[in-house]
């Protein structure tokens, strides 16, 4: 390599690090010493430059340190690399988005570059890096973030308005940051959920410019207001575009799944897998598509790719290992798929993917032959969930719901189905996975009527308290919402509803610990179930206001 530390002629004099906690990650010692040396010749001091030899130590001081700058070599020998460090960084919010992450590596490969792109670091440096082109980079990114400064401060606290107001400002006088400023702000407004305010914005910024992430966020938009056909122009349109543009890419994706074109998913998730097979999901997605075609050998393929490239990922996932033993079974392998089943208990603890494993297990056991053990499997599992020692989640309750009209008990089967429709009335997805469980227990017709009344009546109990509400009839609401959670108590709108309504009660007739206490529960069990809904960010701002008032 070209670097001089000691040469200062570069526009280091831009640059000041001081008080900057800075983070190098490399598995050579003489690259260490190089970037450090590069860094404190920036204004860095010694004391606050941190060193990690590998991935796991990397993530160790990621953990305990709230860092500036981060460089980090994307092969590390063994263990983690730099892709999975940076994706495990942003998905356990250990870095936010004022920390300077630049990725530096000697890989030059298209799917080298394009994974690691999927996780957006602030820059993909070459091997060999000489200290000019390394400072170059650094001056043009710490003004972006300077720039960006109390922005991402006001994001961090969760202070979206603020961050927002803070967008116009800059974008009256910041022309250079213009394009980055807008995305943002239309970020934030997916965020709260202002999605018609973001959908004007959106259409206002592709009127002037085609960005790709412009019509990618208005495709999302479009598929929250289920106008499913328009967000599947849009990105068809963006991704024969930009081919390389992978967030668009999946997006059509998971859109073609939501429309039953299992078909056309599966050509979009084979051909960016091309681009970058080392995603965990992405190769786990195709696998699920490959079952869902009747592409077994295929889908065994894709599952093992990414229950491999998951063993140093914090995205592992149980369903890779849940997905690759079904396939394994159903290519004629069922000590294969045991064997996944073992791995998947060794390396998942969690009561629900035991669960799901147990499940699937008594399927495996019923497609060769061994009808005894996977009754007595479907039995164990009835039995728990009848004395409410279960409580499987979506995707665990139907796999149960399989085993049982496998094994032939179609009665606990129907009111295990007729459950989770009441708890996802509105998941096109679900209902379509129902009615493949119907399909193939020979229920076709009665399946479809089971469905369409189980999706009725949850439709009308959940919405009936707001109803109430805009009424003027407080107490009859209230009612009416903790009815309706008793019966349907993982269905994320009633959830919300319920926190509304007693949150809109309070309001009304003054707040009480109790209330408080339920609101908050009803809030927390939506998130968990699922995360980062709007609604569940200014619910619970206005829950805080109505705490912070007592």
């Amino acid at each position: 390599m070209n670097i001089n530390p000691l040469d200062f002629s570069t526009p280091a004099a831009e640059l000041n690090f001081a008080g900057k906690n800075v983070l190098i990650i490399d598995d050579y010692m003489e690259m260490r010493s190089i970037f450090r040396d590069i860094l404190s010749g920036c204004g860095a001091e010694m004391k606050k430059i941190h060193m990690a030899t590998n991935g796991n130590e990397a993530i160790a001081w990621l953990k305990k340190v709230p860092f500036d700058i981060v460089l980090c070599d994307l092969i590390l020998g063994s263990g983690k690399n730099g892709q999975q460090v940076l994706e495990e960084a942003k998905y356990q919010s250990l870095v936010g988005p004022a920390c300077l992450w630049i990725m530096i590596t000697a890989e030059k490969t298209m799917e080298a570059v394009t994974g690691t792109a999927e996780y957006q670091p602030d820059a993909y440096l070459l091997k060999p890096v000489t200290e000019a082109s390394l400072r170059s980079r650094l001056v043009k990114i710490w003004a972006k973030k300077e720039a960006f400064a109390e922005i991402h401060k006001a994001m961090k606290q969760q202070d979206y308005s603020k961050a927002m107001s803070l967008c116009d400002q800059r974008l009256a006088s910041d022309k250079a940051h213009a394009a980055d400023l807008l995305r943002t702000k239309c970020d934030l407004l997916l965020v709260t959920g202002e999605y018609d305010r973001a959908k004007k914005m959106l259409e206002g910024i592709l009127a002037e410019r085609d960005f790709p992430w412009a019509k990618a966020a208005l495709a999302k938009i479009l598929l929250k207001k289920n106008d499913v056909d328009a967000a599947k122009c849009l990105l068809e349109e963006t991704a024969e575009a930009n081919p390389a543009y992978l967030e668009a890419q999946d997006l059509l994706a998971q859109t073609l799944q939501v429309m039953g074109d299992f078909e056309g998913a599966g050509t979009v998730l084979e051909r960016t897998a091309k681009l970058s097979p080392n995603s965990v999901i992405r190769q786990k997605n195709l696998g699920q598509v490959a079952m869902k075609l009747g592409k077994t050998e295929d889908a065994e393929r894709a599952f093992r790719k990414s229950v491999s490239l998951g063993e140093n990922s914090v995205l592992r996932t149980a369903d890779a290992y849940l997905g690759l033993a079904k396939a394994c079974s159903a290519n004629k392998n069922s000590e294969q798929a045991l064997k996944v089943l073992g791995q998947l208990n060794k390396n998942f603890a969690a009561d629900e993917v035991r669960v799901k494993a147990l499940a699937v297990e008594g399927l495996v056991r019923q497609q060769n032959g061994d009808s005894e053990k996977a009754k007595q499997i479907a039995d164990e599992l009835s039995q728990s969930i009848g004395d409410g020692n279960m409580h499987p989640d979506s995707e665990g309750t139907l796999e149960i719901a399989r085993l049982l009209m496998a094994t032939g008990d179609k009665e606990q089967a129907i009111r295990l189905l007729q459950s989770e429709i009441k708890n996802n009335p509105e998941s096109a997805t679900l209902l379509r996975d129902v009615a493949e469980i119907f399909d193939q227990a020979g229920m076709g017709e009665e399946g479809v009527r089971l469905i369409e009344t189980s999706r009725q009546e949850a439709m009308l109990i959940m919405n009936r308290g707001v109803l109430l509400i805009s009424k003027g009839q407080y107490e009859e609401a209230l009612s009416a919402m903790r009815d309706a959670y008793a019966v349907m108590p993982a269905n994320i709108r009633v959830l919300l509803n319920l926190a509304y309504v007693i949150i809109t009660y309070m309001q009304k007739n003054g707040a009480t610990s109790e209330l408080i206490d339920e609101a908050r529960h009803s809030l927390q069990t939506a998130n968990e179930l699922s995360p980062g809904e709007p609604r569940f960010i200014r619910l619970t701002a206005a829950l805080n206001e109505l705490t912070a008032l007592r």
